[in-house]
């Protein structure tokens, strides 16, 4: 499954430094002027999984492939992007690609590079990229409102239900907030994602601190996790700096580093362990001679659901699923000794997975 996390913010903010010590390439340019990143860059990113290693150690696996995400980095967004300024209407229709957005918000004073406000003001760095979203859902919905109600008033269903979500966000962004803080019926919910409202999307704030306070934050990370806590959101506090000096890195020397800095793992596993928890995913695991593998699925999934990730076939001819949950599989030693000891169980259609659960699956198409 492919889940898209937008990275967001103004101009010099360290997207394109915090993108590149993600997907540990050069392949967004970091540089001192606005737009240059002028074409959103797309980098896969391994979820950190500790307990993968475990399932491939136990399992003699030959190749372990862990779960992953994708994060886009976009061009910095200015004041007037909703009406096209600084190239405004290609990087919004960037962002509507996205499953969630990814505030970068700087926190940190350096001379060397130029603030387009002239000022260090995360909060109002928020505001400014937040409302052009906002304007520009506003002007997106208030354009189709028109064609929608006269399809209602012929009575047209799909229709109706379009108007009703149209109104609600309508409703939220003329009072000056996001479409995300509507009440949404759930059973509407597929409804109104079709809206692709770049304000209906999850958020997650990133402060981009100095070097220096990268294990204990600053007045500035302080103020945008109170402003996240405001929103219903989290807030990770990282050195995009120390990150991508941390890419660079091998293993033991990644590790002495991070003790010379008094941090216990990169800032970079918190936030994507951070996206991952704000699109609602969780990781079932598929172990054997051959790979050790995590698979990523949405928290609610049943078995064949969870199947057709791997294949459609699974999925179309899900007959059972022989399931082990991560700490009885470890326990026993794998999958003989934990069906030896009675913790290997048979899953039907209706069964809901559960994080870590390690799965076979028997299917007939």
């Amino acid at each position: 499954m492919g889940f898209k996390c937008g990275i967001v913010g103004l101009p010099n903010v360290g997207k394109s430094t915090l993108f590149n010590a993600l997907t540990q390439t050069a392949a967004a340019q970091a540089a001192n002027y606005p737009f240059c990143t002028i074409e959103p860059n797309v980098g896969e990113v391994a979820v950190p999984e500790p307990r993968l290693d475990a399932l491939a150690d136990i399992a003699s696996s030959a190749n372990v492939v862990p779960a992953r995400m994708n994060f886009v980095d976009i061009a910095g967004l200015v004041e007037g992007a909703s009406k096209g300024e600084g190239l405004g209407n290609q990087f919004l229709a960037n962002i509507r690609e996205t499953d969630a957005v990814l505030y970068v918000l700087r926190c940190f004073e350096d001379g060397d590079i130029t603030h387009v406000a002239g000022k260090i003001d995360p909060l109002a760095d928020f505001e400014t990229v937040e409302t052009e979203l906002m304007l520009a859902d506003l002007e997106s919905l208030e354009k189709r409102r028109a064609t929608l109600e006269k399809k209602a008033k012929t009575g047209d269903k799909d229709a109706k239900v379009t108007l009703q979500l149209v109104d609600l966000a309508l409703a939220e962004l003329r009072e000056g907030r996001p479409a995300r803080r509507a009440d949404v019926p759930e059973d509407q919910q597929r409804e109104w994602k079709m809206l692709q409202l770049l304000t209906s999307k999850p958020v997650l704030f990133v402060a981009n601190v100095d070097e220096d306070s990268a294990a204990t934050g600053n007045a500035y990370s302080r103020q945008v996790e109170a402003r996240a806590a405001e929103d219903g959101a989290v807030a990770v506090v990282i050195s995009a700096k120390i990150e991508s000096e941390l890419a660079l890195l091998e293993a033991d020397e990644r590790t002495e580093y991070l003790e010379e800095l008094g941090l216990e793992e990169p800032g970079l596993n918190r936030l994507i362990h951070a996206g991952y928890d704000l699109l609602d995913l969780q990781t079932y695991f598929t172990a054997g001679p051959k790979e050790a593998r995590a698979w990523t699925i949405r928290r609610g999934w049943t078995a064949p659901k969870a199947a057709g990730v791997i294949h459609g076939d699974f999925e179309r001819g899900f007959i059972k699923a022989e399931t082990i949950a991560y700490a009885d599989y470890v326990a026993h030693g794998g999958e003989s000794g934990a069906r030896d000891a009675g913790k290997l169980r048979q899953e039907g259609k209706d069964y809901v997975v559960q994080d870590g659960d390690v799965m076979l699956f028997k299917f007939n198409v």
